[in-house]
């Protein structure tokens, strides 16, 4: 071994130095670099060196063969199969197609199983070629084509759906407009026609005629997706069916394992259960706070809620719905103001001993008599868009849609469910205001003085609390005092008495004036207050025919 000085750090050390003929381990240095670069992009130095793709390649590959990729309106991907039905799958999630994918490689490629990194690299591929498209519309339950046809999803495996137009609906194999789906939802039935669906339904509930011919009317009506309907609200004792009744009510126009859910507890957790479905209940609501009245009350006319993306700095995802509410309740003095405006109340009498069914058994007789319930509905739906377009109303309520939808009912069937609704709407109205001690003591003060105009402060300082003692929610200043009365104007004209607070005091400080004056009501909310004849609360049920009945039930 050849050896040379070399200092290091100041001390003369030998240095080894391999000549031409010493045997070394070391390999020798690649300068080649095309050779570095060609293993690094995959053993490939120009020419295909018969590497397989990567397993997210695979994987895009048979997304792209079996799925086509749409962006929601509402910035969400999803995946529409090419030989399927007309169903829009999410991309991630147990039910979407993340996890089909993952079985389809395993199946396709025996013997290997897609790494989770693979599978989240192909969705984000995925996602980018679901955002190459421009967005479509994607429906929960209901659903509307650009002709006018209203489209319910059954909730089947096969995509079947009801297409209803006017003046007559019909099952199909594939949906006309793209659906999703959501673990909060359950087939329905298909429907059947018979004549005497709505009359089996009725007596299962203890309610008088005209409220079950409202209801029957907001059923049908609920199927209408772009109109805002009131929320259907079950009142009466214990022991009258309320949440019976309004179970089977919602497991109609849109069946869920839930049908019943608990009060939410905040604003986020109400947003991720009316994102799951179309229609639900809030069942036993004995008290419902300011924030959940006012989510009630954008959620009828369509709301949208906002949020931070998770794992992300500045993208948001978006939650916007319209939807069918029902509640059941005791006291309607628990509404507050403007959601008082926004409910179609029924109220259901106590069950007499000797016709208390048991749970088993009514259970039995709704699924045996659902097809046909379905079906009387569809077809009143089908009249109702028949003749909707020509519906006129002399003067319009808060829920104007809704009570042209009635009118339209009454044109088909011959009832009476506007005047009645409007009836009812007026009753829950002055329930409502007597359960606000601040709105009782204004209207006391205006029908005592016949008018009254002052500040709000002033209107604060001579309005005394009951017994002296000043509620929770009694206004603490001026300012709420007058957010107050603003907030209780549609109650106080339901009784006649009407809030200006458009005038200014003449002095130089200007203050705002509340100016409260007691009319006389419209002649048509005088004859809407009449009460309507009292109709038998159970009808006999006829028996079913055999002819009408589905395969099943034979």
């Amino acid at each position: 071994m050849n050896t040379d000085l070399h200092h290091v750090n100041g001390h003369p050390r030998p240095v080894p130095t391999i000549g031409p003929q010493a045997p070394t381990d070391r390999p020798p240095v690649n300068t080649d670099r095309s050779a570095v670069n060609a293993r690094r992009s995959g053993g490939k130095s120009g020419d295909e060196s018969g590497k397989k793709p990567s397993a997210a390649t695979r994987l895009v590959g048979l997304a792209r063969e079996r799925y086509t990729f749409v962006m929601s309106t509402d910035a969400r991907p999803y995946a529409v199969a090419v030989d399927g039905p007309n169903l829009a799958l999410p991309l991630r999630g147990k039910t979407g197609v993340r996890q089909r994918l993952a079985r389809l490689y395993a199946d396709t490629f025996e013997g290997e199983v897609a790494s989770q990194s693979a599978l989240a690299d192909a969705m984000t591929v995925l996602e980018g070629i679901a955002e190459d498209n421009d967005p479509v519309p994607v429906h929960l339950r209901v659903g509307s084509t650009s002709d006018g046809r209203i489209v319910v999803d059954l909730g089947t495996a096969d995509g079947r759906a009801v297409v209803v137009s006017a003046g007559h609906w019909e099952v199909v194999d594939r949906a006309p407009v793209l659906f999703r789906r959501s673990g909060a939802m359950a087939p329905m039935p298909v429907p059947v026609r018979t004549p005497d669906g709505l009359a089996r339904f009725h007596s299962m509930l203890n309610m008088d005629e005209s409220a079950f011919r409202q209801m029957a009317a907001w059923m049908a009506a609920a199927w209408l997706p772009d109109i805002p309907h009131p929320i259907l609200t079950c009142k009466g004792e214990q022991g009258t069916g309320k949440s019976k009744t309004a179970q089977m009510v919602i497991n109609l126009i849109d069946p869920s394992p839930a049908a019943k859910r608990s009060q939410p507890r905040d604003e986020k957790a109400w947003s991720r259960q009316a994102f799951t479905s179309w229609a639900l209940c809030l069942d036993n609501i004995s008290t419902i706070p300011r924030w959940l009245s006012d989510t009630l009350c954008k959620a009828v006319t369509g709301d949208g809620v906002v949020d931070r993306a998770l794992f992300t700095d500045d993208d948001v995802v978006v939650l916007s719905f319209r939807r069918v509410l029902a509640m059941t309740t005791i006291d309607a003095g628990a509404l507050a103001g403007d959601l008082a405006e926004r409910v179609l109340m029924v109220e259901l009498q106590l069950i007499d001993g000797n016709r208390r069914r048991s749970e088993e058994e009514l259970d039995a007789a709704f699924a045996e008599a659902r097809p046909a319930v379905l079906g009387a509905l569809l077809d009143l739906l089908a009249g109702v868009l028949e003749v909707l377009p020509s519906v006129r109303l002399d003067s319009m309520p808060r829920m104007a849609d809704f009570s042209r939808v009635l009118a339209a009912v009454d044109q088909v069937t011959g009832w009476q469910t506007l005047p009645d609704y409007l009836a009812a709407s007026s009753n829950v109205a002055s329930d409502a205001l007597e359960g606000d001690p601040f709105g009782s003591a204004v209207a006391a003060l205006v029908e005592q003085a016949g008018a009254w105009t002052g500040t709000a402060a002033q209107l604060l300082e001579q309005l005394q609390p009951p017994g002296g003692v000043r509620p929770l929610d009694w206004p603490k200043d001026a300012t709420r005092a007058g957010g107050k009365v603003k907030r209780l104007a549609p109650l106080l004209r339901s009784i006649g008495i009407t809030v200006d607070d458009t005038q200014r005091s003449r002095d130089r400080t200007r203050h705002k004036l509340l100016i409260l004056t007691r009319t006389d009501p419209d002649d048509a909310s005088a004859s809407a207050l009449s009460e309507p004849d009292q109709a038998p609360l159970w009808p006999e049920e006829p028996p079913p025919d055999p002819e009408n009945l589905p395969p099943d039930l034979h």
